[in-house]
């Protein structure tokens, strides 16, 4: 029933249960309530609201819930009213009214849900000052240990953090086999939502990729946006694109992400996309939504193959001047631009954020004898790299092959330093680089004790690129590196 008193949709259950529809087409206003309430019968005397009931109180953020109990004669009984309460010290999220008869209901309904709502969107208003970023629930479900998943959820957060995201809660959930329909438990599921919602949460992240009919029916049950790790990804590099390869690259990883999940969705990607293309005659909006995309892709693809002829052909340049290139590589964050600046002079963007750096860059550095290299800064390597993305890319790190010397640069200071270097390390071998000689830089040694500069950092060169410690030890070694790799190059 709407705020208006018309009956807008009649369900019938059995003595159990109802089944409440898709509720979308009410959409409520930020941090707002539905618009409609739900008025059902329980059948049998001393039945209050179950959990059922208030849980879609909650998730479906409806005016109240309303119960009747109806006897065996069939006359009404008790009256069980619920409605939802604004953020409150207690923790507490619905209030509970009984009434011993209908005829007992004297609450000014009109007048109460309008002072709620007002209520709640004022609280709302007030965190929404705070900071104008998303505020998301953050999921994880696997077998493996607990310090794998605190692992996955701890970079899950830094990659959140990356995308202006709050981190509100995190959830891990041991799991032998994923849900086929919720990825986790139902039951679970609307416990977890339910909490975040209280906290103010517009956003549920999973950490594993989510199928379409898992992100559609978790989606469906409450307002909040969800995503996974791989669109998390794929919306930080979109941020972080500044050059037109880059950003085609991306789009292009984007698009061949929705493609299959176009399926069954009937999504109007006209909201995402804008006039791209027209529609067809006796086309269903699926079938215009994915006629749009593979055009678009097509078109996308033959810019790409421009710009990459133009790549090529500045390598052959470079080929011909015989300047040898020397590869920053290493995991996300680790510090790879800020070292890129320290050696050159340059003023290359560095930011403490998980994939600062998308567009490759390039800088000359000469060593004391005169030899000079070309240094280049690449992307990030992360665990779980979207296989669209790496597609995407390509272009950009193949240009890793032309490389005399990878300088892999590791984040010394990471307690999974050890994990990432081998993530590194994996996805140079899927690409066919495992014989490009390489130096370990351990950047960041100026957050840890000299005792604990242990494991895969013993060896290696320690620097502070930040504090420029150990950078006249990593040119020395640098170009004795060089000298030993070029002669089987």
């Amino acid at each position: 029933m709407d705020r208006a008193g018309f009956v807008r949709r009649v369900l019938v259950g059995d003595h159990t249960s109802i089944l409440i529809p898709d509720l979308s087409a009410w959409r409520r206003g930020g941090g707002g309530l539905r618009g409609l309430r739900c008025l059902h019968t329980h059948l049998g005397p001393g039945r209050g609201l179950d959990t059922e009931d208030l849980t879609d109180l909650a998730l479906l953020r409806l005016d109240a819930m309303a119960a009747v109990e109806v006897g065996e004669t069939g006359h009404a009984g008790a009256v069980h009213f619920a409605a939802l309460l604004p953020p409150n010290p207690d923790g507490r999220q619905w209030d509970v009214q009984t009434y011993p008869h209908p005829a007992a209901v004297d609450l000014p309904f009109d007048a109460f849900v309008r002072e709620l709502e007002g209520e709640i969107r004022r609280i709302q208003g007030a965190r929404d000052v705070e900071g104008q970023e998303e505020r998301a629930i953050l999921v994880h479900a696997g077998g493996g240990p607990r310090h794998e998943a605190e692992r996955s959820l701890a970079e899950l957060a830094e990659l959140a953090r990356s995308a202006n995201v709050r981190v509100v809660k995190t959830v891990w959930q041991r799991v032998t086999r994923y849900h086929p329909a919720h990825l986790i438990g139902r039951g679970k599921l609307r416990e977890v939502l339910m909490e975040g919602l209280y906290l103010g949460a517009t956003l549920v992240v999973f950490d594993q990729d989510l199928t379409p009919v898992q992100a559609n029916n978790i989606a469906r049950m409450m307002d909040l946006k969800v995503i996974d790790r791989t669109q998390l990804i794929l919306d930080i590099f979109a941020r972080r694109a500044r050059s037109r390869e880059g950003k085609i690259q991306v789009e292009l990883a984007q698009l061949r992400y929705l493609l299959p999940r176009l399926v069954g969705r009937g999504t109007a990607m006209s909201r995402l996309m804008g006039g791209i293309g027209g529609r067809g005659p006796g086309e269903t909006q699926l079938e215009v939504d994915r006629r749009r995309v593979k055009q678009r892709i097509a078109g996308l693809e033959r810019e790409l193959r421009a710009l990459r002829k133009g790549r090529r052909e500045r390598r052959k340049h470079r080929a011909r001047r015989g300047l040898p290139v020397v590869s920053i590589i290493g995991y996300t964050n680790a510090g790879k631009s800020t070292l890129l600046n320290r050696l050159t002079g340059s003023d290359v963007l560095a930011e403490d954020r998980l994939f600062a750096t998308l567009d490759p860059t390039s800088r000359r550095l000469s060593s004391p004898e005169g030899t000079t290299v070309l240094l280049a800064d690449t992307v990030g390597f992360i665990r779980h790299m979207p296989r669209d993305l790496r597609v995407a890319f390509r272009a950009t790190l193949e240009e890793l092959a032309d490389a005399a010397l990878f300088l892999h640069v590791v984040d010394a200071a990471s307690p999974y330093r050890a994990e990432e270097i081998a993530a590194v390390e994996r996805i140079l071998d899927e690409m066919g680089l495992q014989d490009v000689p390489r130096l370990l830089v351990c950047n960041k040694v100026d957050l840890l004790d000299p005792g604990r500069i242990n494991g895969p950092c013993r060896g290696a060169v320690l620097v502070s690129a930040l504090e420029g410690r150990g950078l006249d030890e990593l040119r020395t070694r640098l170009f004795a590196a060089l000298r030993a790799a070029r002669p089987a190059a």
